[in-house]
């Protein structure tokens, strides 16, 4: 007789077992859903409870869905059907969501209807992470990243065509409306009753485009009126049909209708402190709303070092930092390189940055120690240095300057935050900055890349109020990962976290 090289199954699969049991035992002892279901009681869902009656059906509580939504996001679930199928399927699901199985349509009307309450959800895990003592605000850093809207660049129209278009429909339309009163006149004078269906049917249909026109039309131009208020807008410019408020955003090849998230980490344990999502394709006014939402966050904390990459090196960003008493760190252009530097490198072109500027003389100093002079009867918003082409055209280092086939005269264009610019120019210089500096690729780049790894690229919400709170369940479900991490390793203990209520 042959020996068994196999092991046998402990039960048979169809059998139904003597003995009642819980079917939770079956997951490891340290499963993170256990930790997860700990965290989860702290969440105030007291104000959104409040929208609810007991007359009806009764409806699934709200701490429940909220806490399937946190624990799906944070291991990269993101669609409520996807979500729904987990909840079926998947033991920890189950257990988060204490047997229940919500409708898809059920979560995903949650997380439209609840826009406010997933920013409470937020600002409850930044304070944990401060009674956790997880966070510190010692250390800052901001960053922004694209993530892909909830829209196609193949359904959208620019300024242009849109004008063009409003003015064929409406042509098209009165056309239609002319040739429907003649159709019904014929056809009442024939059939009495009869009154053409044909013609109507295709009215209803260009009135309805012409609608989505003029309100996309309508949209473009309040949003250019906000972002550029003194501009004309550019025939070029164009807005999804699908999401108004999303823009087309490019960057290394990548172009499509975005928005740009910004997340304020610190440095402690990544933690994301303050966050918010702009409609800006670059970062040079990004700090001000940043540490606005930052002291909402924290309840008004003072931030001691806040540190930033050079897309956030502007005039507004420097003056927000003073504003309020932070020590900031910005990197300036090509890697705070000194003029010294720029004459011995042969490869690189000089930027704003080699320039020095003398403010008692209100001058600037080129590489080659020519002065760049401004017209004091100007009345432009930005001054305008230049450089006299005469001097510039027999420099040998015109080419890596003004570029060789370019006219002489090398223009450098400033502002009223030119003095920030050059004390950070300097600052950035010294050994101390650079090795604050350095710390900011360990604090908020990293952050981005655990949530991008975890599968969220883009949106699931149209419109900026929600998506908004879509990116806030993003950081939350971001925040309590660092979290369940820190227990299970033994780094932190859940036993006296409290319950916070909902901010003010």
């Amino acid at each position: 007789m042959s020996q068994p090289k196999f092991k046998d199954s402990p039960v048979e699969v169809d059998q139904h077992l003597l003995f009642p049991t819980n079917i939770f035992d079956l997951l490891p002892t340290d499963h993170d859903c256990f930790v997860y279901e700990s965290l989860f009681q702290s969440i105030d869902t007291s104000e959104v409870e409040k929208k609810y009656h007991h007359l009806g059906q009764h409806a699934y509580p709200p701490k429940l869905i909220v806490s399937i939504l946190i624990y799906a996001y944070s291991h990269g679930v993101f669609s409520s059907r996807q979500i729904e199928r987990r909840c079926r399927q998947d033991l920890a699901f189950m257990y988060i969501s204490k047997m229940n199985c919500p409708n898809f349509r059920v979560l995903g009307d949650f997380r439209k209807d609840n826009l406010s309450f997933f920013h409470d959800c937020f600002k409850h895990s930044v304070k944990l992470a401060m009674e956790l003592r997880m966070a510190s605000l010692g250390h800052i850093s901001l960053d922004g990243s694209k993530f892909k809207a909830s829209s196609s660049k193949h359904k959208a129209m620019s300024y242009g065509r849109l004008k063009s278009r409003e003015a064929e429909l409406s042509a098209e339309i009165d056309e239609l409306i002319k040739k429907a009163s003649l159709s019904d006149q014929q056809e009442d004078d024939t059939y009495k009753e009869a009154n053409g269906y044909t013609i109507p049917e295709d009215l209803q249909f260009k009135q309805e485009r012409l609608k989505k026109i003029k309100a996309a039309k309508e949209a473009l131009e309040k949003r250019e009126k906000a972002l550029n208020p003194d501009e004309q807008i550019d025939d070029k410019k164009q807005i999804s049909f699908a999401d108004h408020d999303a823009r087309i955003m490019s960057k290394k090849g990548y172009c499509q209708y975005s928005y740009n998230a910004q997340i304020s980490v610190d440095g402690d344990h990544q933690i994301i402190v303050g966050q918010h999502l702009s409609k800006q394709a670059n970062d040079i006014q990004e700090v001000e709303p940043a540490l606005n939402a930052l002291s909402e966050a924290t309840g008004g904390a003072m931030v001691d070092k806040m540190s930033m990459d050079n897309g956030y090196f502007s005039g507004l960003n420097l003056h927000a930092v003073e504003q309020r008493n932070i020590d900031g760190y910005i990197a300036t252009d090509r890697g705070e390189k000194p003029a010294e530097e720029a004459l011995e490198n042969s490869d690189r072109k000089f930027v704003k940055a080699d320039f020095a500027y003398d403010a008692e003389a209100d001058v600037f100093v080129c590489p080659a120690n020519e002065r760049l002079v401004t017209n004091p009867l100007s009345k432009a918003k930005r001054k305008s240095y230049r450089a006299s082409k005469e001097v510039c055209s027999d420099c040998p280092y015109r080419s890596r300057c003004s570029g060789a086939n370019k006219e002489p005269g090398r223009v450098i264009r400033t502002d009223r935050f030119e003095s920030a610019r050059q004390a950070m120019n300097k600052k950035m210089e010294s050994t101390e900055a650079k090795s604050v500096y350095e710390r900011r690729k360990v604090i908020a780049e990293p952050a981005f890349g655990q949530i991008k790894n975890s599968g969220f690229r883009g949106f699931s919400l149209r419109g900026k109020e929600k998506v908004a709170a879509e990116f806030s369940l993003v950081c939350t479900a971001h925040n309590i990962k660092k979290f369940v991490k820190a227990a299970t390793t033994g780094s932190i203990r859940l036993d006296g976290v409290k319950k916070v209520k909902k901010a003010a």
